[in-house]
């Protein structure tokens, strides 16, 4: 469950180091985002000469997050931390060229196929 001020690393290659949840988006008055919704992010720590600077003002799509999720079949899946990856905001493309990390098996189905493909291991 991500929210307003949520800290999050990042699983892309495009240079940011930390981001903060500032909105999520999808619908009115929409409180938490989980596995594969789309919240915009400010970047708090980025690397020098990367692709993004620090207070870039960005969309990113959750992949990982603490809070277990529920599946249909009854199962359950839960990581070790809170992930983002940074994407464009009209081509829903992400904008680095490598995922690090796992990624649930969620983001595909929620239509960002090119993340899971990326990805070393969806889970």
């Amino acid at each position: 469950m991500i929210q307003h001020r949520t800290h999050l690393k990042v699983a892309d290659n495009t240079g940011a180091k930390d981001l903060m949840c500032i909105r999520v988006l999808g619908g009115y008055k929409k409180r938490y985002a989980r596995i594969g919704d789309i919240i915009t992010v400010t970047v708090k720590a980025a690397q020098p000469y990367g692709m993004v600077k620090k207070s870039d003002i960005l969309h990113a799509v959750i992949v990982r997050t603490k809070k277990e999720l529920r599946r249909k079949d009854g199962s359950y899946i839960r990581f070790d931390d809170n992930a983002a990856v940074i994407i464009d905001k009209k081509s829903k493309e992400p904008k680095g060229t490598r995922i690090f990390g796992p990624v649930a098996r969620e983001v595909k189905l929620k239509g960002f196929n090119k993340i899971a493909s990326l990805a070393p291991e969806v889970l």
